[in-house]
């Protein structure tokens, strides 16, 4: 079973930023589309922002003109650089395929979003 690994979470205050990074194998990057989702406590999970292979985005009306979601083509690596936090941004976020693959969920980044 793939397991894909998301880093960069953490503490922040409300207006901050963070930058989350996933990099799944070359195998998976090329072929795929690439997502960030994220679960809130009591919530479902949600998508919030898409990349294809060729770097077409697309964003979640709540986190749209805050997030942006890239890829390192070289590095085989996707970021979310999420800026003007809130704290209903409060979540863990994971990344996967688009759409997701079960076998590659992993354990996700906590980011809490308090002052």
């Amino acid at each position: 079973q793939v397991q894909l690994v998301e880093s960069g979470g953490g503490l922040v205050q409300p207006g901050g930023s963070l930058r989350l990074s996933c990099a799944p194998s070359g195998s998976i990057f090329k072929i795929y589309a690439m997502g960030w989702y994220r679960q809130a406590p009591g919530k479902q999970r949600e998508l919030v922002a898409r990349i294809t292979s060729g770097g077409t985005t697309n964003y979640g009306d709540s986190v749209k003109g805050r997030f942006t979601i890239s890829r390192d083509n070289a590095k085989n690596t996707v970021y979310l650089q999420m800026n003007r936090l809130k704290p209903e941004d409060t979540a863990v976020y994971y990344c996967n395929t688009v759409p997701s693959l079960y076998a590659y969920w992993g354990q996700g980044t906590q980011v809490t979003v308090s002052s």
